[in-house]
């Protein structure tokens, strides 16, 4: 019995609560901090990548460096 209700309650047909302060966009790219729909995206992207990889390298190779002289 308590499946046969389960199935005959449809969670599409609960109405949202949009007057609720704690209700947020929903859908594709709502949940991102950025907007990965702007013209130059893939370049700040791969340009943050490559710097954050490089980084531990380039200081790796800094403090080796740093006390030869």
């Amino acid at each position: 019995m308590a499946s046969r209700a389960a199935l005959r309650r449809g969670f599409h047909s609960t109405r949202s609560q949009m007057a609720s302060p704690y209700h947020y966009p929903e859908g594709p790219r709502s949940n991102l901090p950025f907007n990965p729909l702007t013209k130059y995206f893939a370049l700040r992207y791969w340009g943050f990548m490559a710097v954050g990889f490089a980084a531990p390298f380039g200081i790796a190779v800094w403090q080796t460096k740093k006390n030869q002289g």
